[in-house]
């Protein structure tokens, strides 16, 4: 079995696939909150106890592949992989064999978990395609019909913003973020949560409809042909509902992408020799 971890700053998500046989197969998945200062043996209690729980022995666990955009929680989970796993991870950071071509400035700056998520995506539904991911940052990947990375876009997380917003206006209380009633609010807490849905909400068709037609005007797209828009992330759910873009949501975007990136570089050690 492989077992893909994606490390974002808020959640990471845990897969684990079936590579025997045939199609590649997710067994289970798991989202757990980020903890920067978590040990190694607190790390490594935990994902026992989830293995327990769901019935899988860790020593099925013969590859493991890790996105992270924490650096201090990476050498922890190295750690973790070799002393509970007894297997050396494989990070992914340049110089992995990706199959897609970056076309940015310096390919290096590209995060692991938005290469896994391009990937992914390409894999899956095909190009032009568009990735929104609904994390503590809202991103935005492009990737051609060609299958190339083109670039994106980086902007503030709904929650982010929220946080920012209650934290430094005194007499604003936090409210739970959801999709009002109607736009137009009753209540002070009825006019945040409007302010905070629908604000997203033109953040987020408003940089898709300048990426679409940049797209257009310089790859040339026929007129009315749209690239697939992909949403991914904790937020999906909650967003993707009133876009007037996002055609799919697809929570194991990233995980999928993790899997496939690892077996473009089948060469990891077997159970027995990490150190």
């Amino acid at each position: 079995m492989l077992l893909a971890l994606d490390v974002g700053n808020t959640n990471t998500k845990l897969g684990l696939y079936r590579l025997d046989g045939g199609k590649p197969e997710l067994a289970a998945h798991w989202r757990l909150t980020t903890h920067h200062t978590q040990t190694v043996d607190e790390y490594g209690m935990l994902f026992l106890s989830l293995f327990e729980r769901s019935g899988i022995a860790t020593s099925q666990v013969k590859h493991i592949i890790i996105s992270s955009v924490v650096p201090p929680v990476e050498w922890t989970l190295r750690q973790v992989c070799e002393s509970y796993f007894h297997v050396e991870p494989l990070f992914v950071e340049p110089g992995i064999k990706t199959g897609m071509p970056v076309l940015v400035d310096n390919p290096a700056e590209l995060g692991a978990d938005r290469l896994a998520d391009s990937i992914g995506a390409y894999e899956r539904y095909g190009g032009p395609c568009i990735v929104v991911d609904f994390g503590t940052a809202t991103k935005f990947e492009v990737i051609s019909a060609r299958g190339e990375y083109l670039g994106g876009v980086i902007a503030p997380g709904l929650g982010l913003s929220a946080e920012a917003l209650f934290s430094r206006a005194a007499r604003l209380s936090r409210v739970e973020i959801k999709r009002p009633a109607k736009v137009i609010g009753t209540s002070t807490a009825g006019h945040l949560q409007s302010g905070l849905y629908y604000g997203f909400i033109g953040l987020v068709d408003g940089i898709l409809d300048r990426i679409i037609a940049e797209l257009g005007a310089e790859l040339g797209t026929e007129p009315g042909a749209k690239p697939r828009v992909i949403a991914s992330g904790g937020l999906a759910q909650l967003i993707a509902g009133d876009s007037r873009y996002i055609a799919e949501i697809d929570d194991m975007l990233t995980l999928d992408g993790l899997r496939i990136l690892f077996e473009r570089n089948r060469t990891a050690k077997p159970r027995g020799r990490a150190r």
